[in-house]
């Protein structure tokens, strides 16, 4: 409750602006042109009372960061003394400490993508923040969402206990440099095994959205597992009969990965779910399917995303 009242307070305090005749968008924030004048060009505007440019479409959003407020004061400054000025849109990229939890965030999240009608794949991975046999290693949660047709990234969530904020900085950097979702399989990144992975984990999405958008495999979300077995797909796990045990979609088969080529005959006919604890040995088992000529769909972020 106290969270919801600190919420309902971060309101926009306009009133010098109402009071002065200025501008008011339809979010409530001073409306201001790209050098951050407010409708009266003699004044300028800067902060989180201050409606900012969305970076994917260009609308009017309130985004009350600091350092985006920092940036428009230097605009300010710039565009006063006759400096050349680059007007840059908001990505909304922030980040908060819950308990021990770090929650960081990037561009527009699946809910107010699928809100306002717009395509987008959904990719989930559970990446450990540095090389798992160094001690210490934190499993995260990522999700990047990426558009089907062009590949552009449109956004990034991150959940975790140590290195969720390089992650979704690196993603926003390459959101604020163009790069493609697949691209990000490209980035060099610093790596040791008390910092990170041979393949990061923001290497990992860059792969596995090649995967996809090139077809060579095929992904189903988790909420979509409950209905495509009612329409006649086998949910197929294949995790190791202990993991199997200790917990899985209810109705799945389990024919551990290993096991798989000996035991093809056990598969049943139709379409199949594949999935395991993250995606990794999913995807191997998917393919291996795919070859045979079976209709195989891996489990974006297997079991622990479900």
């Amino acid at each position: 409750l106290e969270f919801r009242r600190v919420l309902f307070r971060s309101r926009p305090d306009t009133f010098l602006a109402t009071a002065g005749g200025l501008a008011i968008g339809d979010r409530g924030g001073i409306l201001v042109d790209e050098f951050q004048r407010t409708s009266d060009p003699h004044i300028y505007a800067i902060g989180d009372a201050v409606a900012k440019a969305d970076a994917l479409d260009g609308r009017e959003i309130l985004v009350p960061l600091a350092n985006i407020a920092n940036r428009q004061g230097r605009i300010v400054a710039d565009h006063i003394v006759g400096r050349e000025i680059r007007p840059v849109p908001a990505l909304g990229t922030a980040i908060v400490k819950v308990f021990d939890l770090t929650v960081a965030t990037t561009g527009w999240n699946e809910k107010r993508l699928r809100a306002a009608g717009r395509p987008a794949l959904a990719i989930h991975t559970h990446p450990g923040s540095h090389a798992g046999y160094y001690p210490g290693a934190e499993t995260m949660a990522m999700k990047i969402l990426v558009d089907p047709e062009s590949g552009a990234i449109l956004g990034a969530q991150g959940v975790g206990r140590d290195g969720v904020d390089k992650r979704i900085d690196v993603i926003a950097t390459a959101m604020r440099g163009g790069i493609t979702a697949i691209e990000l399989a490209d980035l060099e990144l610093a790596y040791a095994p008390p910092f990170g992975s041979a393949k990061d984990p923001v290497n990992m999405l860059g792969y596995i959205a090649d995967n996809v958008l090139s077809g060579s495999t095929r992904t189903v979300q988790w909420d979509e597992v409950a209905d495509l077995a009612a329409d006649g797909w086998t949910v197929l796990d294949v995790r190791t009969r202990s993991e199997f045990k200790a917990g899985h979609i209810p109705g799945s088969r389990n024919i551990p990965v290993d096991e798989l080529r000996e035991r093809m005959e056990e598969v049943p006919d139709g379409p199949v779910i594949v999935t395991c604890k993250v995606g990794q040995r999913g995807h191997t088992a998917t393919m291996y399917l795919r070859e045979n000529g079976i209709d195989a769909a891996n489990l974006d972020g297997g079991y622990q995303t479900w």
